[in-house]
């Protein structure tokens, strides 16, 4: 019970040193948000959001789930993102990967886990699109570097797919959709340079019309 009561001990401090900063800081939090920014990420425990971009409270709004995918059928990440294009109006959406992450290291073998299986599948289905390039890499560490990206950039197309996007952009909504990476090793966030900002980017085949 030590380290569960020492949470509440920190949410104090930090508390105490926003008020320091800004004595009128919650005051102003409580008022709404209008963030910039959606992010959607790993839910790993070393990927902070907020603390790695240096964002404070009311600036991103935080989606999370295991390799950051966009699932087509998850109502969770499709409520978020309907929430923060369609109310919030938010301007930037980031995919961010991180190199070393479980989920993606996990599809790239055969081991069975349990329930995560059939969240590991959509991953795995990624290693299919790009299995050729994927097995000419004979450095594991590697080939799991660039799955990281892969992958990434996959949810990036996959996200520019949806009916939220799509039907934002024909209302000339700006919305520019990003895939970044983010390194364990030294801290710093990798811009893939996959970015979209219309519909015209895509193929034709995933394209709505009035």
């Amino acid at each position: 019970m030590k380290s569960y009561n020492k949470l509440f001990e920190n949410n104090k401090n930090w508390v105490a040193e926003k008020k320091k900063e800004n004595p009128n800081f919650f005051n102003e939090l409580s008022k709404g948000q209008t963030p910039e920014y959606l992010w959607i990420g790993c839910s790993d425990s070393r990927v902070p959001a907020n603390e790695i971009t240096g964002t404070q409270p009311g600036e991103m709004f935080v989606h999370r789930n295991i390799a950051n995918m966009v699932v087509h059928s998850d109502m969770n990440l499709l409520s978020v993102l309907s929430y923060a294009v369609e109310v919030l109006k938010v301007r930037h959406i980031i995919v961010c990967g991180h190199y070393g992450c479980g989920g993606v290291l996990a599809a790239m073998g055969n081991k069975q886990y349990g329930l995560i299986d059939n969240w590991l599948r959509h991953i795995k289905d990624v290693y299919k699109m790009h299995h050729t390039e994927l097995d000419s890499i004979k450095d594991e560490t590697e080939k799991g570097r660039r799955f990281v990206e892969l992958n990434v950039i996959e949810q990036v197309y996959d996200l520019c797919k949806t009916s939220i996007i799509q039907n934002a952009w024909k209302n000339n909504q700006e919305i520019f959709v990003h895939g970044w990476v983010y390194d364990l090793n030294d801290g710093l966030i990798k811009d893939l340079d996959v970015t979209f900002a219309s519909n015209e980017e895509l193929p034709k085949v995933y394209q709505f019309t009035m």
